[in-house]
């Protein structure tokens, strides 16, 4: 198995994504795992050197860098030597087997519609989020940012894709899946709520439970949220801000509360794959450091040895 890592991607790489390689490396001892590390072979070398490890890893060199803040779509079409461009690229073909990055999301997303595309039946891959339950299990909601405007078949496709996922790689049987509104009862929320409840019900291709409040998010009420971009990207960002808050007023220091409140570090998860596409690929947090990194490698090699990807063109045939 071959995981191509993007080492220029992030806001502390090449530095803390070298650690992340070392780290996943470390806690696999699995030698038929291979990492292929994608960047700026210098700087690469330079920081394996650091740690006695040159030579250990196959390195790919490119000669720039899709920053930050570059706009997805003009960096895709002009840096193909990209870590990012060059790495999708030899996913495509079959020369990684999956391709991690904490780089540029817009890019990455981008770079990926055009390199390994989406399965032809998805119309919009989405981006998930893991949501722990206070019960101690964890959930998914989706999509979180990669579809701002969506039409009712675009959360129906949703509640697929996060169905196989949460039976892929959670483990759970029959996921519940919920679409997120302001009431449980049919006829609330919007045209598009409206709308997308009229194809779930019925379906018999995931397990609809019908309209989830956002308050039942994290008390396993739902195994899969189903929601327009937009709307879990707000959700996502306000749980991160309100549990770092409460977390900096003390909350969460004793036994029972800390794991609760680990369970939402996204450090814990190391990033979110884009479901729908042909091939495995995973994004991770800009500021993600060494921890968060092997964790998102980790993440990508469960993805791949489950055959989530597989596993996805099935349901949609």
């Amino acid at each position: 198995m071959k995981i191509g890592i993007d080492i220029m991607g992030g806001d502390y790489a090449p530095v803390e994504t070298v650690k992340g390689v070392l780290l996943a490396q470390e806690a696999l001892q699995d030698d038929n795992t291979q990492f292929v590390l994608l960047g700026d072979e210098k700087l690469i070398e330079a920081e394996l050197a650091k740690h006695n490890a040159s030579g250990k890893f196959e390195i790919i060199h490119t000669s720039e860098v899709i920053g930050m803040a570059d706009h997805p779509v003009k960096a895709v079409t002009k840096k193909q030597d990209s870590s990012i461009v060059k790495g999708l690229g030899l996913l495509k073909e079959n020369h990684l087997d999956g391709f991690a990055s904490a780089g540029n999301t817009g890019a990455i997303f981008v770079s990926s519609l055009y390199s390994v595309k989406n399965i032809p039946e998805v119309s919009r891959p989405a981006l998930f989020s893991i949501v722990p339950q206070l019960t101690g299990g964890t959930s998914v909601i989706l999509d979180v940012g990669a579809n701002s405007d969506c039409k009712p078949e675009n959360l129906f496709e949703f509640g697929i894709l996060g169905s196989i996922y949460a039976k892929s790689i959670l483990g759970i049987e029959n996921p519940r899946v919920g679409l997120m509104n302001i009431g449980e009862e049919e006829g609330k929320g919007n045209i598009l709520s409206q709308s997308a409840y009229k194809l779930m019900k019925g379906t018999e291709k995931f397990n609809f439970i019908g309209n989830v409040e956002p308050k039942n998010l994290f008390n396993d009420t739902v195994d899969v949220m189903v929601c327009d971009g937009f709307t879990g990207n707000v959700v996502l960002k306000l749980t991160e801000g309100m549990f770092a808050g409460l977390k900096g007023l003390g909350f969460g220091s004793s036994d029972g509360s800390k794991q609760i409140f680990d369970a939402f570090n996204y450090e814990n998860h190391g990033g979110t794959a884009i479901l729908g596409l042909n091939a495995p690929v995973v994004i991770g947090h800009g500021v993600s450091k060494a921890g968060t990194i092997k964790n998102m490698l980790l993440q990508t090699k469960t993805i791949i040895e489950n055959k989530l990807v597989d596993n996805l063109k099935n349901a949609f045939n």
